[in-house]
């Protein structure tokens, strides 16, 4: 199971998240955490009075923003995270994505985004030897490109494209809220067709819009159920999913 943590819920995350961690692990799942890290990005960018420019919801990035991703994210945030999960007893091991040529990528546009990249493959092999060995890994969406230049990856993009090369039974993405609310009442499961038709009657509004949006995005790279959970609550609890499930068709439940 592939779950993607945002950098801005990582400080929200509680022992009810880590209760849920626990027993999936009893039961028989083997989490892979993929992480953001951009609210602390943007701190250590006004420390250095560079701007934070976006273009199509992805980060414009010159070579002085991506050594400061790439900063962050692995000497930070990822670091951050490992320490909350061994003070709790998990073996975290913190991995970026560019180690190892674990996260292959290309350039999306180099001209208008600079080091923004798309993933091309994914090494299976680091991950799972980290996996096989009793290890929860930890990623950064840092890829590394054939001409060896370190690549800033949408997060959640990231998640999607590890979650499909591993073929993760679920690709979960974790938020503040409890999952998709439709007039204030939580809906336990959804179907790609019934979220595009949610999103244009503007039922699905606001900050969850680019969150079912990256649900949608992991569907249509192959893998089978997405969900998205809440980091305050306890989203697994015997054999029982809390949040909401999405899939293409809705007889994968």
């Amino acid at each position: 199971m592939v779950i993607k943590c945002g950098g801005s819920v990582l400080e929200e995350l509680n022992d009810n998240f880590f209760n849920s961690l626990k027993e999936l692990m009893e039961d028989g799942f083997y989490p892979v955490i993929v992480h953001g890290g951009g609210p602390a990005i943007n701190s250590m960018l006004d420390l250095y009075h560079i701007p934070a420019n976006f273009k199509d919801g992805l980060r414009v990035t010159c070579e002085k923003t991506i050594e400061i991703v790439d900063m962050v994210l692995s000497g930070q945030t990822n670091r951050q995270l490992c320490s909350m999960l061994n003070k709790r007893d998990f073996n975290a091991l913190g991995i970026n994505g560019c180690d190892g040529h674990c996260l292959q990528a290309d350039f999306i546009d180099k001209q208008s985004l600079g080091y923004v990249g798309t993933i091309t493959h994914v090494n299976n092999d680091l991950i799972m030897l980290a996996v096989q060995n009793g290890y929860i890994p930890v990623m950064t969406p840092i890829g590394i490109a054939e001409d060896g230049s370190k690549l800033n990856i949408n997060g959640d993009y990231a998640a999607a494209s590890i979650a499909k090369a591993l073929k993760a039974e679920r690709c979960a993405f974790v938020t503040n809220v409890d999952g998709i609310l439709i007039d204030g009442e939580l809906v336990n499961e959804i179907t790609n067709r019934q979220i595009e038709s949610y999103l244009s009657d503007g039922s699905i509004y606001g900050g969850m819009v680019p969150k079912v949006k990256s649900a949608l995005s992991a569907t249509e790279a192959g893998v089978e159920t997405v969900m998205i959970i809440s980091g305050k609550k306890q989203f697994y609890k015997n054999n029982c999913w809390h949040g909401t499930a999405i899939a293409a068709k809705a007889e994968v439940f």
